[in-house]
């Protein structure tokens, strides 16, 4: 039986977790099993991290469009009832950056759900 040597591919894949974890903190960066535990977490953390990141604009939009709408005199959560029973699909990304960059328009969209 023919006899496998593993050394080339075990330092292709230690080169290839010692380089993704390029710039990490002590041992982290330059002891493979560190390395890929610190690599391992650094993903996880990342993964999480885009589920929060939508959480968190979301909350932004939110805070956006209720002082928007407080200064025509209203509250958030009746505007938003108003925009469903009209049937306007507006999103609150968009009425976020309407609120900011054209009030005007904004002003307008209040006046129709009233």
């Amino acid at each position: 039986m023919v006899r496998v040597k593993r050394a080339l591919m075990t330092k292709k894949r230690h080169k290839k977790i010692l380089k993704a974890t390029k710039g990490f903190r002590q041992l982290n960066s330059r002891v493979f099993s560190r390395a890929k535990n610190a690599w391992m977490k650094a993903g996880t953390n990342a993964y999480i991290g885009r589920r929060l990141k939508k959480r968190n604009f979301r909350r932004l939009w939110t805070v956006r469009i209720n002082n928007a709408v407080r200064a025509e005199g209203s509250t958030y959560s009746k505007f938003i009832n108003l925009l469903y029973k009209k049937k306007v699909t507006l999103n609150r990304k968009v009425l976020s950056n309407m609120a900011i960059s054209h009030p005007e328009v904004f002003k307008k969209v209040v006046a129709f759900v009233k």
